[in-house]
């Protein structure tokens, strides 16, 4: 949705879950709302709200449907466009064929891995910039292996054997509410097949299984 001047919609959390309903309306993971900046130096501002109407700080894969749409609109002309998000000011940068957007990446930034910042529950006398890495997590009364990273986003991956042996309609939300995770989480089930490969499925928090997750792909790598 352009709202640079009309602004975001008072009912955008309703109209999210309305617009996102797959076989009932046009079906989405969310909504991309694109906004005038309030930051110098910023050639636009995204906000993006997630199937259940919940809002969240970054999409990677929004960022870049922004800069296209930005560029093809003539609303900026170079190829380097920054974008304000949730999560500060990331960069995209377009890759153009004969004058066409084919492509586009984004700089995602440092990862963030202490607890207290991704975030995680921190317990009474821990160290809340302690990494949360290669730990064991029980859900379902099942011990996962997992490591926990923030890109912007929380998010939560998980070492499996078999990714497409997993339920990820039935754990993704166990994660995704566990009181692990005061804002929820994103979740990521990986299997590393090689030293250049990872398989992924990912539980988004507020949109459910999806198809890709640009800053889950990146946890992932982490």
């Amino acid at each position: 949705l352009d709202c640079r001047e009309s602004g975001v919609p008072e009912n955008i959390a309703a109209l999210s879950q309305d617009l996102s309903r797959r076989h009932f309306s046009i079906g989405a993971d969310g909504i991309i709302c694109i906004c005038a900046p309030v930051t110098a130096g910023a050639d636009g501002r995204m906000r993006i709200f997630n199937a259940d109407g919940s809002e969240a700080q970054m999409c990677g894969n929004a960022t870049r449907c922004v800069a296209r749409y930005v560029y093809e609109r003539g609303l900026v002309r170079e190829k380097v466009i920054r974008i304000e998000t949730g999560a500060g000011i990331k960069v995209a940068r377009l890759i153009l064929d004969e004058g066409q957007v084919s492509g586009a990446t984004i700089d995602m930034g440092e990862p963030i891995l202490g607890m207290a910042a991704i975030p995680l529950k921190v317990a009474e006398g821990q160290d809340p910039n302690a990494m949360y890495v290669k730990k064991s997590l029980e859900i379902m009364g099942q011990t996962w292996n997992v490591t926990c990273v923030s890109m912007g986003n929380p998010h939560c991956v998980v070492f499996c054997p078999r990714v497409d042996g997993v339920d990820v309609g039935t754990v993704g939300p166990l994660f995704e509410h566990a009181p692990y995770f005061p804002d929820r989480i994103n979740t990521e089930f990986i299997r590393v097949v090689n030293p250049s490969t990872i398989k992924m499925r990912v539980w988004e928090r507020g949109s459910g299984e999806t198809m890709a997750c640009g800053t889950g792909a990146c946890a992932a790598v982490v």
